[in-house]
């Protein structure tokens, strides 16, 4: 199973506005995403509770992963976002 590991770069971390804009990109894919902090059990990317209930903070390394065709360029894309300040503003295409 594809997976990517990546630190957020929200100042808020996954919380509120910068939550709301990944939870959308990740629902905008194919294939079902999955996002865990550390050795925590994952949860669907898609789910807005579940991603805030996460309690992701800026810095924090979160794992990615999904199987199935696009999986690779589902993970690399979300994978960017948030590598990114989305506190900064709704990115394009987001």
């Amino acid at each position: 199973m594809p997976t990517r590991t990546v630190a957020i770069a929200s100042s808020s971390g996954l919380h509120a506005r910068p939550a709301k804009i990944f939870v959308r990109a990740a629902a905008k894919h194919e294939v079902a995403v999955r996002i865990r902090v550390g050795d925590g059990d994952p949860v669907p990317a898609n789910s807005m509770l579940a991603v805030l209930a996460l309690g992701a903070t800026h810095g924090a390394v979160v794992t990615l992963d999904a199987e199935g065709p696009g999986a690779e360029e589902a993970l690399a894309a979300l994978a960017d976002l948030l590598a990114r300040d989305l506190d900064a503003g709704e990115p394009a295409g987001a």
